[in-house]
């Protein structure tokens, strides 16, 4: 399933971003995803991930900082931004009464996409997904790893710029998490963005191009695997050659936790 894209200035830039509810969950964020790139958002609970993410996505106003998707300015022009991103959470809202055949169709109607057009993105992605055998049974007897197949192919059907994913592979075996990530690298090889937040670091560090690690709602970390195993030696004055994430993922907590 081959959509080029054509070039975009930046997929997605953040500046200054604060929300607070009872504390402040992200607190000045700066953040800049590009377009092709496979980028991941890793940070400890209540550090303000699932937050960024909502307001990325529109879902939630920041109470400071600007948004721009695609150089559209997400917080002036809304309805123009949501039209190029999908949103995907860990928790899958589909129709249980539809097949989803018919749930695709439904979304795609949603976006002003044509009949025709619908019918063909539709067919592609339940090809694309494996979801083609199910496609006339209702959702409501799917397994949440089907769920979430069926939720994904409806947040692709109008052919968004910028993919957010909240905790994608929750309860995915591993069969039906090897299909999603060759759905999403297929979308960044095609030109497409993806910022992904995810508690499994084994996916990031094979699937993100660059990774951001956030504390307390600050951007603490960021770059390659690579880069941040040089950051975080330099942290701990320890060798950082051929460290896993999560290791230099806990080192760089916490000397963010020490700094405090």
């Amino acid at each position: 399933m081959k959509h080029v894209m054509s070039p975009i200035p930046s997929a997605l830039e953040i500046s200054g971003l604060v929300k607070r509810f009872d504390r402040t969950a992200v607190d000045g964020l700066d953040l800049n995803v590009r377009s092709g790139e496979f980028y991941a958002l890793l940070g400890p609970n209540g550090a303000g991930k699932t937050t960024t993410l909502r307001m990325i996505a529109g879902l939630l106003r920041p109470d400071a900082g600007s948004i721009r998707v695609a150089g559209i300015d997400a917080l002036a022009d809304p309805v123009a931004a949501k039209q190029i991103v999908a949103w995907i959470s860990d928790e899958p809202m589909i129709y249980d009464k539809l097949t989803p055949r018919e749930y695709l169709e439904f979304v795609a109607g949603l976006w002003g996409i044509g009949p025709a057009v619908a019918q063909a993105r539709a067919e592609e992605l339940l090809s694309w997904l494996d979801l083609a055998p199910h496609a006339q049974e209702r959702c409501e007897g799917f397994s949440k790893g089907m769920r979430q197949k069926v939720a994904l192919a409806g947040a692709l059907v109008h052919d968004p710029r910028v993919i957010i994913l909240d905790e994608p592979l929750t309860g995915l075996d591993a069969g039906s998490a090897r299909q999603v990530k060759s759905v999403l690298r297929e979308r960044v090889n095609a030109g497409g963005a993806i910022i992904m937040t995810t508690h499994i670091l084994e996916v990031a560090e094979r699937m993100a191009d660059r990774i951001g690690v956030i504390a307390h709602g600050k951007l603490i970390a960021e770059g390659t695997l690579e880069e941040l195993r040089r950051q975080a030696g330099r942290t701990n004055g320890a060798t950082s050659d051929g460290a896993t994430l999560e290791d230099t993922f806990l080192a760089l907590v916490a000397e963010q936790a020490q700094a405090a």
